[in-house]
């Protein structure tokens, strides 16, 4: 594989954009990813949004901790309306208690009822899937668990496109267990509103270790990003934090939010997003429920006992960040 290729995330998700960089026929994957044998093998979390949605998670949001503001560069007429680069959602009331009540968490690590965190699921379908080393820290691990490097050289840009991707979605935190969903471990919720206004489009990894000046070399990968914030209850994310807890692999680096990278510049944007027409499915509201604490039961156990048994430990392909003017792009 070619890996001067310099499409970047996040970027700005809001209908209607494209970036400046022509990514020639290489296109995101549209399907759903399990259509493409692909599986979830991480899951993390960022605070803040590293996308940016006009209305939805923007320099015009708020939160315990306020937001951030945009750079000059960022300004650009698109279309039907001027759409800036830059982030916080816009649902947080300080004068309504399920947004400052706190929350007492057990597993999760120094998180906020009332902010704003945009979730990450990597897939791939090279990694463990449907077995019990499916779920990694890193997450490269996961992405590279049956992809040793030789082979990696020999893919061209759409394959690794096709094959590697990440759900995004972004949430209020509130103290309400009618927001209460049961399961964050298996990708973006699809229910109801949420996960149906979603954007494609390739980029790479993320991460406050690169900005505009110094770019991933993952890349170009699928992201499907839904464009609107939800709010979830602080109870979801801790029993997501038990669930990863409960993985043979150690996800406690994970465990927390991770730094936010500086929104991509339209510069290292691709211009190949897709913007899929969805009727949203309606469900009934999941019911709240107690979780049991099994966790003096893991150190007992002979699942977690042997190391050297999770195949995917260490199967991270090593690439540096690289000066962004320095990965020539060659669509």
């Amino acid at each position: 594989v070619d890996l001067e290729v310099a499409p970047q995330a996040g970027a700005n998700v809001t209908k209607g954009y494209k970036g400046s960089l022509a990514m020639g026929e290489v296109t995101p994957n549209t399907k759903e990813y399990f259509q493409s044998s692909m599986c979830p093998v991480n899951v993390h979390w960022h605070l803040g949004s590293e996308h940016y949605s006009v209305g939805e998670f923007d320099e015009g949001g708020n939160g315990p901790n306020g937001n951030i503001g945009v750079p000059e560069w960022a300004n650009r007429n698109l279309a039907e309306e001027d759409v800036r680069d830059g982030f916080r959602c816009h649902h947080y009331d300080a004068n309504d208690e399920k947004f400052t009540t706190p929350y007492e968490w057990k597993h999760c690590v120094g998180m906020e009822v009332g902010e704003t965190y945009e979730v990450h699921w990597p897939h791939s379908s090279v990694g463990a899937c449907g077995t019990v080393n499916q779920y990694q820290t890193p997450f490269y691990d996961g992405v590279f668990c049956n992809l040793p490097l030789e082979s990696f050289l020999t893919l061209g840009k759409q394959d690794i496109a096709s094959n590697v991707g990440v759900h995004g979605q972004v949430f209020t935190i509130v103290n309400d267990e009618s927001y209460f969903y049961p399961d964050m471990m298996r990708g973006m919720i699809k229910d109801g509103e949420m996960g149906q206004d979603v954007t494609y489009y390739t980029g790479s990894t993320t991460g406050q270790t690169r900005d505009n000046v110094m770019c991933s070399q993952y890349t170009p990968i699928t992201w499907q990003v839904d464009r609107k914030c939800h709010m979830i209850s602080a109870s979801s994310f801790d029993k997501l934090c038990y669930d990863m807890k409960m993985q043979r692999d150690d996800m406690s680096s994970d465990l927390h939010a991770h730094g936010s990278r500086e929104l991509v510049h339209h510069d290292w944007a691709a211009n190949n997003q897709y913007y899929p027409v969805k009727e949203a499915r309606v469900a009934d509201p999941m019911p709240a429920s107690d979780v049991p604490s099994f966790l003096d039961k893991k150190p007992e156990s002979d699942f977690f006992a042997d190391i050297t048994a999770n195949s995917c430990a260490g199967a991270k392909l090593a690439f540096d960040n690289e000066l962004c003017v320095d990965l020539e792009v060659a669509p």
